[in-house]
């Protein structure tokens, strides 16, 4: 008798790269709500780091304890099945950012 072999969990997809925040913008309310709000449009697990620290990007509290000012580069790494579409969105997001 056939018996149907049981499915793998698969490993989740993780995606990161780097960008550089405009150099006259920082990562103050609006701009850091702009970003934060984009990330939350996404399943996947964000974080944002600079200078040794680490943010969860769905929390608005921990972006702006990054204090990262303008010309800051930014690493941006997802977890998950739209892990890939988050990081284009959110650097994007990034560049896009102005004061």
């Amino acid at each position: 008798m056939w018996q149907a072999r049981q499915r793998e969990p698969g490993v989740p997809a993780s995606s990161d790269l780097r960008v550089v925040l405009p150099v006259d913008v920082a990562l103050h309310a609006r701009p850091a709500g702009a970003f934060v709000k984009t990330a939350l449009g996404f399943q996947s697990r964000i974080a944002v780091s600079t200078d040794g620290k680490i943010a969860d990007a769905k929390s608005i509290l921990a972006v702006l304890a990054l204090g990262a000012v303008g010309g800051t580069e930014l690493q941006l790494t997802a977890e998950g099945d739209d892990a890939l579409e988050a990081i284009e969105a959110l650097a994007t997001c990034v560049r896009n950012l102005s004061e």
